[in-house]
C-alpha cells in the first residue's frame, strides 16, 4: 500500500479515459484510492488515460473490480458509501463525511444505475446545480466532493 487513503473514489464502468486519468491524478494528490469497476469504455493502457494522469499514475493506489457485485462483496462499511447522482435529494453539504468514506460515480453518459440509486437513496448525494445543465463533468465532480470531504475532516 502506497498510503492509508483519506477516501475511496469508485468509478462504475467509466467510459472516457481522459476523465479517469484526471480522476487518478486527483486521487494521488488527495491520497485517495481509486476503484474501477469493469467494463470500461477504454483499455487501462490507453494513451489518453496516461496523458491525463501524467506521470502520477504509478503513485496511484488503484484497485480494479470485475463487476459491481465483486466490489460490493469487499466492502467493510457499506453504510459509508455515498452514491453521487443528480437524482439524489440531499446535497454534499448536508452530510458529515469521515476519513475512509467511499464515493461512487457512474458512467459519463448514464450515471449510476437507477436501481442502485433507489436501493441506496439515503446515501445518495448530489452537488447543487444552479444553471440549466443536466450534470457536471465526472472529473470535476470528483474534485468537488473530495475537497469538501477533506475540508470537513480537517475542520474537526
Amino acid at each position: 500500500m502506497k498510503y492509508d487513503p483519506y477516501f475511496h473514489i469508485v468509478l462504475h464502468e467509466p467510459e472516457i479515459p481522459n476523465n479517469t486519468g484526471n480522476i487518478g491524478r486527483t486521487c494521488v494528490g488527495m491520497e485517495s484510492k481509486l476503484h474501477l469497476i469493469k467494463p470500461y469504455g477504454f483499455e487501462i493502457t490507453d494513451k489518453n488515460l496516461k496523458r491525463s494522469g501524467l506521470d502520477y499514475w504509478p503513485h496511484l493506489e488503484l484497485e480494479e473490480h470485475n463487476n459491481l457485485a465483486e466490489w460490493q462483496q469487499k466492502l467493510t462499511k457499506p453504510d459509508r458509501v455515498f452514491y453521487l447522482s443528480t437524482k439524489a435529494k440531499r446535497s454534499i453539504f448536508e452530510v458529515e463525511f469521515q476519513r475512509g468514506d467511499y464515493f461512487m460515480f457512474g458512467k459519463e453518459t448514464k450515471g449510476l444505475p437507477e436501481d442502485l440509486i433507489h436501493s441506496n437513496i439515503e446515501q445518495a448525494i448530489k452537488i447543487p446545480m444552479l444553471g440549466p445543465i443536466r450534470s457536471y463533468n465526472v472529473a470535476n465532480t470528483v474534485s468537488v466532493v473530495l475537497f469538501e470531504a477533506y475540508r470537513q475532516i480537517q475542520a474537526k
